[in-house]
């Protein structure tokens, strides 16, 4: 395909592409900043080769990612929350041979790492590079970004993400929600993960304008939700909790605004009624870094029908359940053209979760209805099995999260002698909270079948989480807590 970058350039030169503050920039001014750019850079990088990317949500980092696209060079998307042994790992396995870090961001865990380094403000006084000449195509097959997993079951994977890969993902979004020229996405989310960076490639495709927040602050979030024609906005539940809670009494959302997409994990049922009481329709998704951000959506007519449900799958993703339980649940199994092209330096661990006819095992377990709408329960490895019961630990999570007090429930098995496993607890409950254990027993126990009801409920403060932001269920044994 034409570099979707001078393209849309080309097409919609005043069209206005980019919202930072109070600045806005259309395609052809955006198209010639980056341009600029890359001319700097490419007296650095050349094509083929990879850069570390080391950026907040900001204008330079913005720019940054377009033009590294116009040279051709691989971006390896660095996580700012990792650890220095984390994103020592990364640069050395990725072998970037640049690593690009934001001035604005809090690098101090980089500045031990011995690579080859260069800060953001840098590039300005670079020359550029009289031969350059951005891509005049982009290959379906070639590798744009890499963007390594949260690693909630051991050492972190090199996702390697094509072009192809985020064109379908895009398209596919486009036919499912029924996003049209006059849509504009809010970006909050940050740039280095799958749901940041689609914002960005949506952009290009579809030819509308981004909302780029530097820092989530609810009341200004807020503000553009009321006051400007933003018409969609990419959350996870923790940051729709806090929008939520700041959202002045009696105001609603600009008239244009279609929706929220949440990703990132489940969400209570007491916040989608709020949201259904505050009319912002909540549309949830499933999808992974492996598949370039969502290949299953709900779409904006069927929010409230299909509560629970993260929708049916885009046009250009086949999806299926294998290994069916007695209850109907089994391995949710994807095949589509966002599915990515393998893991870096580990192909042989890719290829083991493809089936024999190209489906992608994405290790997550569920349901389809009749009607293809998609039901996530969660992680297999997550399952517990007690007495040869099978519990989802997100069922129920979902059903003691309704309890106010309750800040966050985390359930998991351990080992009984009688049952195999039981269920567990770990909870954390807002500072005014006052509950005990016998009464979280006696509620579950009214609620669903016993053997799903924690036998403990065992209070903490913080759990053990990844860059992203998603608990690491085997190491809640190795928090600190105390039985309520």
């Amino acid at each position: 395909m034409e570099n979707w970058l001078t393209k849309r350039a080309k097409l919609n030169p005043n069209k206005i592409a980019l919202i930072i503050e109070h600045s806005d920039f259309t395609f052809g001014e955006l198209n010639s900043t980056v341009q600029l750019c890359a001319s700097k850079l490419h007296t650095k990088l050349h094509q083929g080769q990879r850069a570390a990317l080391f950026i907040s949500n900001s204008f330079n980092g913005y720019i940054l990612i377009l033009a590294l696209q116009q040279i051709g060079v691989e971006m390896v998307f660095l996580n700012s929350r990792l650890s220095h042994e984390e994103l020592k790992f990364q640069i050395e396995d990725s072998q970037a041979k640049l690593c690009i870090i934001d001035d604005s961001s809090n690098h101090e865990q980089l500045d031990k790492i011995d690579t080859n380094k260069m800060f953001l403000s840098d590039i300005l006084s670079l020359k550029a590079d009289p031969d350059y000449q951005p891509i005049a195509e982009f290959d379906n097959n070639t590798v744009t970004s890499i963007m390594y997993t949260s690693g909630t079951s051991g050492r972190p994977k090199g996702v390697l993400q094509t072009f192809g890969n985020h064109f379908y993902s895009a398209i596919g979004t486009s036919l499912n929600l029924g996003i049209n020229d006059r849509d504009s996405w809010v970006l909050t989310v940050p740039l280095f993960h799958i749901s940041g960076f689609s914002i960005m490639m949506r952009s290009l495709i579809y030819g509308i304008p981004v909302y780029l927040v530097t820092n989530f602050k609810e009341d200004y979030i807020n503000k553009i939700l009321i006051n400007e024609r933003a018409t969609i906005i990419s959350l996870v539940p923790t940051m729709l909790k806090r929008l939520l809670n700041k959202l002045p009494a009696g105001i609603h959302y600009n008239k244009h605004f279609k929706g929220v997409m949440l990703g990132g994990g489940p969400i209570d049922n007491w916040t989608l009624l709020r949201c259904d009481v505050l009319k912002i329709p909540v549309i949830q998704s499933y999808g992974m870094t492996e598949t370039a951000s969502n290949v299953v959506a709900l779409n904006f007519r069927d929010a409230d029908k299909k509560v629970g449900s993260a929708g049916q799958p885009l046009f250009p993703v086949q999806v299926r359940i294998t290994n069916i339980n007695r209850e109907g649940i089994g391995d949710i199994e994807i095949k589509a053209p966002n599915v990515a092209k393998g893991y870096l330096n580990k192909q042989e661990l890719f290829d083991k979760k493809i089936t024999p006819d190209g489906f992608y095992q994405t290790g997550d377990i569920g349901y389809l209805d009749n009607e293809s709408y998609l039901y996530v329960k969660g992680r297999k490895d997550d399952m517990i099995i007690s007495g040869g019961e099978n519990i989802y630990p997100e069922e129920v999570e979902n059903i003691y999260s309704k309890i106010k007090g309750i800040e966050n429930i985390f359930v998991v098995g351990i080992k009984n002698d009688e049952w195999g496993e039981v269920p567990v607890a770990y909870i954390m409950l807002d500072s005014d909270a006052d509950l005990i254990g016998e009464d979280l027993i006696g509620f579950g126990r009214e609620k669903m079948a016993h053997y799903k009801v924690p036998k403990e409920f065992r209070l903490v403060t913080d759990v053990p989480r990844t860059a992203s932001g998603k608990v690491v269920r085997r190491k809640l044994d190795e928090v600190n807590y105390t039985v309520i």
